[in-house]
């Protein structure tokens, strides 16, 4: 079988004496899209903090979490690139959007000059147009979805292979939200992994294959995204199906 892009085993985070999510096992095949669900508090969160080595101060992390190294990650990578629930924080103010794409392209040993022309061509892979008018804007001139595909090209630019996208539509209107899982979905078929994590259930339907869905610091189901959606076993897994379907919202498995 295939090496795994992502493989984790018997991760678990607590605070102090107390547990905060429990030993976890799953792998994420390489252009596997998996939407890690939960509701606020259920752990996915942390999990993703684990995934991308930004662990809150304070929290203890056990446990091992892989990646595989193929050829299309830069040297030296060997993590995963966290896409923020909330660009306006995750991008400096001060600095113009496309010196801060361009900043671990250089670190990679482009030039300056390299750096500034792949950072537009990485925007232009985000989704972005006018790449030329965007890349000398600051954070404060640009749009939340503009925003969000920014922090996208900078996942990017780090060159991993694995994509975790933690809550990456919950600020955005409807239809820069259908944009923005469209600009995931077509990152996922170049062969990059993508981790999704939210709490909504019709985005993630429609952008993930698999579903982990996360209850009280544990996975409580691994099953396909379809299965999920025609049978849930779990009790909360039932209840987040049931919301979405009262909610008169599409709950169509991606293909």
């Amino acid at each position: 079988m295939p090496t795994p892009a992502l493989s984790v085993r018997n991760l678990a985070l607590s605070l102090g004496a107390r547990e905060l999510v429990q030993p976890l096992t799953f792998t994420v095949g390489t252009g596997e899209r998996v939407a890690l669900l939960g509701a606020s508090g259920s752990g996915k969160s942390l999990t993703a903090s684990a995934l991308t080595g930004t662990v809150p101060e304070g929290i203890t992390a056990s446990g091992d979490v892989a990646f595989s190294t193929t050829a299309g990650t830069r040297p030296g990578v060997g993590s995963a690139a966290l896409i923020r629930q909330d660009p306006a924080s995750a991008l400096n103010p001060l600095v113009p959007v496309g010196k801060q794409v361009a900043m671990p392209l250089r670190r990679f040993g482009l030039s300056r000059r390299e750096a500034q022309a792949e950072a537009g061509r990485l925007l232009v892979r985000a989704g972005m147009d006018g790449t030329d008018r965007i890349l000398p804007r600051y954070t404060g001139e640009l749009s939340g979805g503009q925003l969000q595909r920014v922090c996208i090209a900078l996942a990017l630019a780090c060159g991993s292979n694995v994509l975790v996208a933690d809550e990456p539509t919950t600020a955005l209107d409807a239809v820069t939200q259908r944009k923005v899982l469209a600009t995931l979905r077509t990152l996922a078929t170049e062969g990059r992994s993508l981790v999704f994590i939210t709490h909504d259930l019709p985005a993630a339907a429609s952008l993930c294959t698999r579903a982990l869905v996360m209850s009280a610091g544990r996975i409580v189901e691994d099953v396909p995204m379809r299965e999920l959606l025609d049978n849930p076993q779990h009790p909360y897994a039932r209840r987040l199906v049931e919301a979405g379907r009262r909610a008169s919202l599409p709950l169509a498995a991606a293909a």
